[in-house]
């Protein structure tokens, strides 16, 4: 005490430091509290709070890691200068014996304290345990309380904090907000600041003097430090340079928040011959470096998703090389031939990069450092060139530089006032636009990143022993103050510039309240949206457009009418009156409501398909097809394979159109000519429409659109699709219409050249759309017709209430029981009169109980009525007749005895006795029932997929006691309406004028909403029902993988599927529980309208990433007229939850994309989904309605060269029965298989299917090929060839003019000279075939002789250049020469 008297300003705090026991080590780094004054108290004993906590995390949990607990008291001289004594330590034991420790409850522990100096604990005679050794002094009356406890709060943060780092909740850690209220501890409920991703992009290395000097070099020095420490010479070409690694990590100033990225880099060089040119004239334009000083590159773009924006918060950069390292990574040295392979991993450079907090993009410049500086990985670098003699602007640059691209993702910025420049929209254009600057100024390197000397390997390891070290706490930013240091310690232990938080134990350093640094984020904590950039290029939405149908020409209906269609009568057996498909349809609802011919009989009359005139040799037509559609709800349809008919006089005709028509195979395989077409028929009459449904159907003809897909009958390949509009059927008081059209069929492809994606990405989000090539296949002849007929009864037609308020519905009319049998409920009855009945003539259940056997004439159970069991019926006979023997009397004897008479009433007195206990057992029940029925509103809808439902339910409270109301709903497809303004937009739409109130429920989280209702009030509560599942019901396709010929009745109408229909219930509970009403809603769902098809081909298990890019929204068909210019919020939802489907609402003029991400099935599943776009905020109605289709198939790559036969096999796996199949390809003129025709597939047999292809134009595209079961028309298998074919070597080219317009062509030669001394075959092949022939396919010439190729030029219509590629292969079909003739058509 007497040299505390000398001092003033005397103060005691805490030192806390990790020691292991049985290492005798100090890890991790001491704390500091604040501190406490130490002033003589009143108080006796003497007690000092300091109430401070202190977290960590590790991962070591052994009983001999402890915490050790020092106490401190400094105070200053008389001179001023700060003197501190260590006052004893004591020993806190973490973790206990038992492995459920310290993961259990709160542990309060009392500290006993020791003289003298932690650092005895090095001493090697404390031995464990410490606290019973003999040199151990305690100090008497004094000890040190605190608890322990695990804290599961902190495990969010983990990232934020090195392992073993001793931390307060007082002092700020970077990356976490400030506390709340006044105790100040952040740690207490941590909360993460907001993260920003960044972007780094264009990122190259430039070294001094140039990148091959710079690896001379350090090759000859990696040599030379070999060559000292193994003692023996090294040769230089048995060391080379493996690899050029860049590791990139977020640190925090405490250590990395993620792992570092390690990425591979590479010379420029070898960028500019594996990359396209320009991005080779980017980067070397950029770095400005000649071809001896060339720059290392990263190809790839570098994401860093863990960015907080924080002055301490910083990126830094290590560039590392891997050499094959002739010795281990420990130093020790090895033989050269056991250890040749080695690898071994030296750092050379690294930089630091404090992003500006209100920077979004642009260029930066560092300087790299190099040398004994402190480095965030503690392990030496190679040395930096000296500096004695170099002024400033070189300094900066002689270690060598790094430069990249930046941009953060957009977030609103602090310091920014949020007006238009923190819209959404305004930082997506200030995202978007180009830097102003090219690059920021050279940043200085941060002055905490010297390296302290107490780096684990040392100062005085060669440079083969700087293996990587595991990462650690690394740089900051700020110079902390070192504190004086304890008697005794090393001077070398604290240098300028060591880091604040971290380092080697020592009791008296710097605590971390130096480093509080401003937070540059607001309070909100809201996750951050990142920003989404597709690497596919979008789908041009539109482009895909239904198939145009025309009106027929007079010539084609002449050569209908003559072919011997059918004729379509009426109900009088008179011709249905034609309509043409030009003329407009005027829908009056009224009209087909009021028809007295409520029945309609729908009629598809298939006549023919021809083949579309096309300039270039297509592919062979098919001989038979077969068509898919699904018409209103009926099941999808697949139709019988029908034979194409090829007219006998239709070329003699004008009409070029009509060449083929259709004709039914019969069961022989053969078919007749005689009866053509092909005619499906569908009755829609009131018995099969719901009650209201009228006029869905009439609705659903108005406006839908009937997709039908075209097949081959023999390939099973699609051919293409037609669309037909639907509106011409409505009959509007007509018997009976007739229309007849000519549809394009049309098919599809989504064509994508390979540098489309890998080349073209210029900015975030700016990808170059794909064209959808849709090419014409031919015309489908096709008449619809709409047949009235008179029903037998006509069907009462719903009672509706006025337009306006047939949105409301009441419980008023359900308040009063109408009376009735309890075991038999129903609806509302018109009469109060219920004729009495025998229990077992109503209840199924009680009749089984009963013993007496019921009467001839009696009806019986109606379970057992309305069942029909056969075998039910059968068991109840034989148990009466058993029971009549059992009674003295056979079973067809009249009379009975006395005995059965006795044993009859016996009967009667126990069936009496079941039926009063059954009675009593179902009086409760049946009663409940009742009463439930008279509180319950049954209500029906009509709902289409993605449309809104919007109704209110008028809910009255009966009581005059006042109630809150609870209620639930048990489907998650209808929602109440919670907010106001959805409300109010609704009512809007359906122009309902019923009270509007705002804040009407009570929200309580996940809880049930509750409503206040006075006594005998109304109130009304607002529903909407919406539904985005379609069930199976709603492929509107057949799969034509899964098809099988089946043998149908074209001439009956076909039957109805029935629909799905949902329930949902709805409860209003009173606070006591009971129920005051019950609203039951039974949903009819009707079918939807598609505008637009996508059928999708994709490798099997694979995810589809697609993007779809819509057209203008002021052209989409439900935009409203007479709007903004600016674009309003697209928002998709998808039929499939386990879809993903988005779209980013962009600035305005900006195209909009709907983004798909669908996982693709096993081999050959198809999946069908639909995807609805709304404009509108509240998703009430969809404005288009997308259907998809996605084919699984077997991928295969080929890589081959235009012209040239490119050979591979595919394994056939034959199935459980032998079969007799066909390969069919959809390039039959590019790809072709052996075995050609039809060939036997053994059953569990392997067999080869070997694959030929010889592309005739440059490109990638997809190729299908099928194999088809011959006998029964099914797919066995079925693969996606992916062709990427790349374009020849053009050896000569050529010149020709020729007259367009269908004129004759030109006879040309050619010569070739064999460049062989032998004699060679050779063939001839062309790309446009319909443009060029040989005289000649194939010839042989001697060795150096010359040939001369004959070669006739056909004209063609219009005029304009054609570039035609003639191919010279060799006998195996391989590439000799190619020749380019230009031909000029005038």
């Amino acid at each position: 005490m007497g040299v505390l008297e000398l001092l003033s300003e005397v103060g005691c705090h805490l030192r806390v430091s990790l020691f292991d026991v049985t290492y005798r080590h100090f890890f991790g780094r001491t704390w500091k509290s604040s501190s406490r004054p130490a002033e003589p108290l009143s108080r006796q004993p003497a007690r000092i709070v300091f109430n401070e906590p202190l977290y960590f995390h590790t991962s070591l949990n052994h009983p001999h890691v402890v915490a050790v607990v020092e106490v401190v008291v400094e105070g200053r001289r008389r001179d001023g200068t700060l003197q501190t004594l260590s006052c004893g330590f004591g020993i806190l034991r973490i973790f206990s014996h038992k492995p459920e420790s310290p993961t259990s409850t709160s542990q309060d522990k009392r500290l006993r304290l020791y003289h003298g100096s932690p650092r005895a604990l090095l001493h090697p005679l404390l031995q464990d345990p410490i606290e019973q050794n003999k040199h151990m002094t305690l100090i008497e009356s004094c000890s040190l309380q605190c608890t322990l406890r695990p804290y599961p709060l902190l495990e969010p943060v983990f990232h934020l904090l090195p392992e073993n780092l001793l931390v307060s909740g007082l002092q700020q850690i970077p990356g976490l907000l400030p506390a709340h209220g006044e105790s100040g501890d952040a740690l207490r409920k941590p909360r993460l600041q907001k993260c920003l991703t960044c972007h780094l992009d264009d990122l190259f290395f430039t070294l001094y003097p140039s990148l091959e000097k710079f690896e001379e070099e350090l090759l000859e020095l990696v040599i030379s430090d070999c060559f000292r420490e193994a003692g023996s010479p090294l040769d230089v070409g048995a060391l080379e340079i493996l690899e050029r690694r860049l590791c990139v990590g977020v640190h925090n100033g405490l250590g990395f928040v993620q792992r570092p990225q390690v990425l591979v880099l590479v010379p420029e060089l070898e960028v500019a011959l594996t990359r396209s040119a320009s991005f080779s004239r980017k980067v070397g334009s950029s770095s400005k470096a000649s071809s001896g000083n060339q720059a290392l590159v990263l190809r790839s773009h570098l994401r860093l998703p863990e960015m907080v924006r924080h002055p301490a918060f910083a990126i830094v950069f290590q560039l590392e090389y891997v050499f094959n390292s002739p010795s281990g990574a420990d130093g020790n040295a090895a033989s050269l031939t056991s250890l040749s392979s080695l690898a071994c991993m030296h750092m050379v450079r690294w930089a630091v990069w404090n992003p500006s907090l209100e920077a979004g993009s642009g260029r930066v410049t560092l300087p790299l450092q190099g040398g004994i500086q402190s480095n965030p990985s503690h392990c030496l670098v190679y040395k930096v060139p000296p500096a004695s003699m170099s002024s400033e602007e070189v300094k900066q640059v002689e270690s060598g530089t790094v430069q990249f691209q930046y941009s953060l993702s957009p977030e609103e910025h602090p310091d920014i006032p949020t007006g238009n420049a923190g819209s959404p929209k305004a930082e997506r254009r200030s995202f978007r636009k180009p830097p102003a600057s090219p690059s920021s100024p050279p940043a200085s390197p941060p002055q905490g990143l010297t390296a302290p000397q107490d780096s684990p390997m040392g100062p005085g390891l060669s440079l083969s022993q700087l293996a990587a070290s595991p990462p650690s706490p690394a740089p900051r930013h700020r110079l902390a103050k070192p504190s004086s240091q304890p008697p005794g310690s090393p001077a070398s232990s604290l240098v300028p510039g060591e880091f604040p938080l971290e380092g080697r134990i020592s009791h008296l350093e710097a605590d971390l309240s130096q480093t509080a640094l401003a937070l540059g984020t607001s309070a909100a904590d809201h996750l951050q949206e990142l920003p989404f950039t597709p690497v596919h290029a979008p789908i041009i939405a539109g482009t895909q457009t239904r198939s145009s149908g025309g009106k027929l020409s007079r010539a084609s209906l002449a050569l209908l009418q003559s072919a011997g269609f059918p004729e379509i009568l009426d109900a009088n057996k008179q011709p249905a009156e034609a309509v043409s498909p030009t003329d407009p349809v005027k829908f009056s609802p009224q009209k087909e409501e009021s028809d007295c011919l409520q029945g309609n009989e729908i009629v598809l009359q298939f006549l023919a398909f021809s083949r579309a005139p096309q300039d270039e040799q297509a592919v062979p037509w098919p001989q038979t097809v077969y068509f898919t559609f699904q018409f209103y709800r009926f099941p999808p349809e697949t139709t019988p394979r029908l034979q194409l008919v090829e007219l006998a006089n239709a070329g003699k005709t004008g009409s070029a159109s009509l060449s083929h028509i259709l004709v039914q195979i019969q069961k022989d395989g053969f078919f007749d000519a005689g009866s053509p077409g092909f005619q499906r028929k569908y009755l829609v009459d009131p018995g099969f429409l719901r009650p209201g449904e009228q006029r869905w159907f009439a609705r659903y003809l108005a406006m839908q659109t009937l997709q039908i897909d075209v097949w081959d009958g023999d390939s099973l390949l699609l051919v293409g699709s037609a669309a037909v509009q639907l509106k011409h059927l409505l009959r509007q008081g007509r018997p009976a219409v007739q229309v007849s059209h000519e549809l394009e069929v049309v098919a599809t492809e989504y064509e994508q050249d390979a540098m489309v994606v890998s080349g073209d990405v210029t900015r975030f989000g700016c990808v170059k759309p794909i064209d959808v090539h849709t090419v014409v296949k031919g015309q489908l002849h096709l008449t619809l017709a709409n047949v009235g007929h008179l029903c037998e009864q006509r069907v009462r037609r719903p009672s509706s209430l006025p337009p306006s308020r047939s949105r409301v519905i009441s419980n008023d009319g359900v308040g009063n029981f109408m009376g009735g049998s309890l075991l038999t409920p129903g609806g509302p009855r018109l009469k109060n009169v219920v004729q009495a009945q025998k229990l077992a003539d109503v209840d199924s259940e009680l009749a089984a109980l009963l013993f007496t056997p019921p009467r001839p004439g009696a009806r019986g159970p109606q379970g057992i009525s309305q069942e029909g069991d056969a075998v039910r019926r059968r068991k109840l006979e034989r148990m009466r007749a058993v029971r009549l023997r059992e009674c003295g009397s056979e079973p067809g004897r009249r009379g009975l005895g006395a005995l059965a008479q006795q044993s009859l009433h016996a009967q009667h007195a126990r069936d009496l006795q079941v039926i009063a206990a059954y009675r009593e057992r179902m009086k409760a029940e049946s009663i409940a029932s009742a009463l439930s029925t008279a509180i319950t509103t049954q209500h029906t809808i009509h709902a289409t997929l993605g449309a809104a439902e919007f109704f209110e339910f008028a809910l009255r409270n009966p009581h005059n006691a006042q109630h809150t109301v609870t209620v639930e709903i048990d489907n998650p497809e209808l929602s109440l309406i919670l907010d106001g303004q959805e409300w109010r937009y609704f009512k809007d739409m359906t122009d309902l004028h019923t009270p509007l109130e705002e804040d009407m429920f009570h929200l309580r989280g996940s809880l049930a909403p509750q409503l206040f209702l006075r006594p005998r009030e109304t109130a009304h509560i607002p529903f909407k029902f919406q539904t985005f599942s379609v069930g199976p019901w709603a492929s509107a396709q057949a799969s034509a993988e899964l098809r099988s010929e089946k043998d149908m009745d074209a001439g009956s109408p076909h039957k109805s599927s029935t629909m799905p229909t949902k329930h949902a219930k709805v409860l209003f509970r009173a606070g006591s529980g009971k129920l005051l009403a019950v609203f039951c809603l039974t949903v009819e769902l009707q079918p939807h309208v598609v505008d637009q098809v996508f059928r999708f081909y994709h490798p099997e298990l694979t995810f589809l990433k697609k993007a779809i890019r819509l057209p203008p929204w002021h052209t989409l068909p439900g935009a409203p007229v007479g709007t903004s210019s600016e674009d309003p919020p697209l928002h998709v939802r998808c039929s499939d939850p386990n879809i993903i489907c988005e779209t980013q609402n962009v600035g305005p003029g900006e195209p909009r994309d709907v983004f798909l991400k669908v996982a693709s099935g096993p081999s050959p599943e198809v999946k069908d989904f639909f995807v609805t776009i709304y404009v509108d905020r509240w998703l009430a109605t969809p404005v288009q309605t997308w259907q998809v289709h996605l084919h699984s198939l077997q991928r295969v790559d080929v890589s081959c060269i235009t012209g040239q036969r490119t050979r591979l096999a595919l394994v056939l796996r034959g199935t459980q029965t032998i079969r007799r199949v066909q390969a069919f390809s959809s390039h039959p003129q590019e790809l072709t298989t052996d075995p050609r025709g039809v060939f036997v597939l053994p059953p569990h047999g392997v067999q080869d299917l070997h694959v030929s292809v010889r592309p005739r134009r440059p490109g990638s595209r997809f190729a299908h090929l099928h194999l088809v079961d011959v006998d029964a028309h099914q797919l066995v298998a079925s693969w996606l060839l992916c062709l990427s074919c790349r374009p020849p070597l053009i050896s000569k080219a050529f010149e020709i003019k020729l007259p367009a317009g269908g004129g004759r062509g030109a006879n040309k030669r050619i010569t070739y000279t064999n460049p062989y001394p032998s004699r060679r075959a050779y063939h001839l092949h062309s790309d446009h075939p319909h443009l060029l022939q040989f005289k000649e396919d194939a010839f042989q010439v001697g060795g150096g002789e010359t040939y001369t190729i004959g070669l006739r030029f056909a004209s063609r219509q219009r005029a304009g250049e054609e570039e035609i590629l003639i191919y010279i292969n060799d006998h195996e079909d391989k590439n000799e020469e190619t020749f380019c003739v230009k031909v000029i058509y005038q």
